[in-house]
């Protein structure tokens, strides 16, 4: 039995409830058939952050290392480039290279735009090269994505088909920062606004979901400057819609390290990756390797 049976067999009734429920009228019996209604067994939710998301990558690649690969991804803003990259079959360390790569000032192009201080057309160009196939549907696992439609002034989740490029650019348009995507005729930023860790779009398809967030909320002992405030505010902001998010996560990784970077550490790719790294290995560490622990001494008694 597996970390995520366990966390299934737990999840379900006792026998003796079973046995009672089996007297009561028929209507209240589940078909077998829907017995197992998740169909991946580990979710992972990566929020948005800028630079900061970066910090993903290292998550992605620890849970690799130790068998526990995502089969279903959702993301916003970086948290989506990342998601994307991924889900299309991309290694951790190659979109660490790819990040690396394309700095700041190739990953956005220094021209203006009518809507806003700068274009993503990089991010376009490396989404065409890594993904040939503009469409949800050719990824390699199931992705979700979030975005702001603020035409309508509503979030809206992206996913399992349709065009994929726009939304991807749209989710990552830091809005005043980044050029608005319009797509249909709606105008669509960064989906931080309403929905900075977007673990609703796949909590009923996994059996177990793990969220990562990559803004630190937490005391902040010195604010130096109208940079530090700034961001802070930004920060605290988007945090009211991440509390109930990360209700719906069976795991949380929130590196505290994260203070000491700003959304703009985009020449830190490397320490950040460790930073997500080292969290996502404290987490297999301490909160799932002692649940497999308790899987195993079950397994022994019971003479599995």
């Amino acid at each position: 039995m597996g970390l995520f049976d366990w966390f299934k067999k737990h999840n379900e009734k006792p026998e003796e409830e079973k046995e009672e429920k089996s007297s009561e009228v028929e209507e209240d019996i589940i078909p077998a058939s829907n017995e197992n209604k998740y169909n991946h067994e580990i979710g992972i939710a990566l929020s948005g952050g800028s630079a900061r998301g970066f910090a993903h990558i290292g998550v992605l690649k620890a849970l690799d290392e130790n068998g526990m690969s995502p089969d279903i991804i959702s993301g916003t803003s970086m948290g989506a480039l990342v998601g994307v990259l991924y889900a299309a079959g991309h290694s951790p360390d190659h979109i660490l290279q790819l990040v690396k790569k394309d700095k700041i000032y190739n990953m956005v192009s220094l021209r203006f735009g009518q809507n806003g201080f700068f274009e993503l057309d990089a991010v376009r160009r490396i989404l065409k090269e890594e993904i040939p196939q503009d469409d949800f549907s050719a990824l390699k696992k199931p992705f979700y994505l979030s975005v702001a439609n603020i035409s309508d002034g509503q979030n809206e989740v992206k996913g399992e088909s349709g065009p994929l490029y726009d939304y991807v650019i749209a989710s990552c348009s830091v809005p005043v920062m980044l050029v608005p995507q319009v797509i249909d005729g709606k105008t669509y930023i960064d989906g931080g606004l309403f929905d900075n860790l977007p673990a609703g779009a796949i909590k009923d398809k996994c059996q177990t979901l793990i969220g990562v967030h990559v803004n630190y909320n937490g005391p902040m002992e010195k604010l130096d400057g109208m940079r530090d405030i700034a961001q802070r505010t930004f920060s605290l902001g988007i945090e009211q819609n991440v509390v109930e998010s990360r209700k719906m996560c069976d795991f949380m990784i929130e590196p505290e390290e994260m203070k000491k970077f700003t959304f703009l550490d985009f020449d830190k790719a490397d320490e950040l990756f460790e930073v997500g790294y080292n969290a996502a290995l404290k987490l297999i560490k301490e909160e799932l390797a002692p649940v497999l622990r308790k899987d195993k001494i079950e397994e022994e008694e019971a003479g599995i």
